[in-house]
């Protein structure tokens, strides 16, 4: 998300409504300062646990290696950045190495609290994590900087997603590794029409029971449907200054993975 200039009346998808995107910007600012206690527990339930195998899916394709800088972009609890730490640590276990430098970036002061816990609670230390409050559009990074970007189910969320991408390319070094995990569109009317029921009927319902926040998670289900499909943002990626983009869908396309290098 971005602290846009509040002259800067560009329009935003606030899920199925356009707004000033500072207005977005204040409103999906509130939406994860309300989900963030129960965003975890929330992610189990709304994919029935699946979500974890896409994460899975996500750090084994992005590689992390020995020595890495490696910004994990709205990393909120830390569920990417902390499945990198250990794949890093496995590898320099195998053949040596300095320790990645894991920086985990989030707009949210509440979802980074809620990640420094979840990392204090969790059985294996992960000292590579460095936890920061910042934007997704204003990276507080020099160029060139770090050695892969990722970005787990937040980019739909920022003010333009234009933006997000050109600082992703501006602070990956040349050869630099670009990942985005986020939700898209089935690749079938059958699962398109039942993964609608289930998201439209359900997931705010989920919401409101267990977090008592319906309309937070009804901005999310809208923003997913609003969010363009796997073709289009893997030309938005290209368009950013990306090579070899590649696109890897997840259960039918529910989700999917874009993957590409700097150049």
């Amino acid at each position: 998300m971005s602290t846009a200039d509040p002259a800067d009346q560009t329009t935003s998808p606030f899920g199925y409504r356009d707004m000033p995107r500072d207005e977005k910007v204040r409103r999906v600012r509130g939406v994860f300062d309300s989900v963030a206690p129960s965003y975890d527990r929330m992610n189990d339930l709304m994919s029935g646990g699946v979500h974890r195998l896409w994460k899975d899916a996500a750090a084994a394709r992005l590689n992390p290696q020995p020595g890495e800088v490696i910004l994990d972009v709205a990393g909120g609890t830390g569920d990417l950045a902390l499945r990198y730490a250990k794949l890093a640590r496995k590898a320099a276990a195998r053949r040596g190495g300095e320790p990645a430098t894991i920086l985990v970036l989030d707009y949210n002061a509440e979802m980074i609290a809620a990640g420094r816990a979840r990392e204090a609670g969790a059985r294996e230390a992960s000292p590579e994590l460095t936890w920061m409050v910042g934007d997704a559009l204003a990276l507080p990074l020099p160029d060139a900087s770090v050695d892969a970007w990722s970005i787990g189910f937040g980019i739909r969320n920022v003010a333009k997603v234009e933006e997000a991408l050109a600082e992703a390319r501006r602070v990956l070094k040349p050869g630099g590794r670009f990942l985005c995990l986020e939700f898209s569109h089935p690749t079938s009317e059958a699962l398109s029409k039942a993964y609608d029921a289930w998201s439209f009927n359900m997931i705010p319902r989920i919401g409101g029971w267990v977090a008592g926040d319906r309309d937070s998670y009804q901005y999310l289900v809208e923003s997913i449907r609003r969010f363009p499909d796997q073709q289009t943002f893997k030309a938005m990626i290209e368009q950013a200054g990306f090579s070899n983009v590649s696109v890897t869908n997840l259960s039918g396309g529910i989700a999917a993975l874009h993957h590409a290098w700097a150049i």
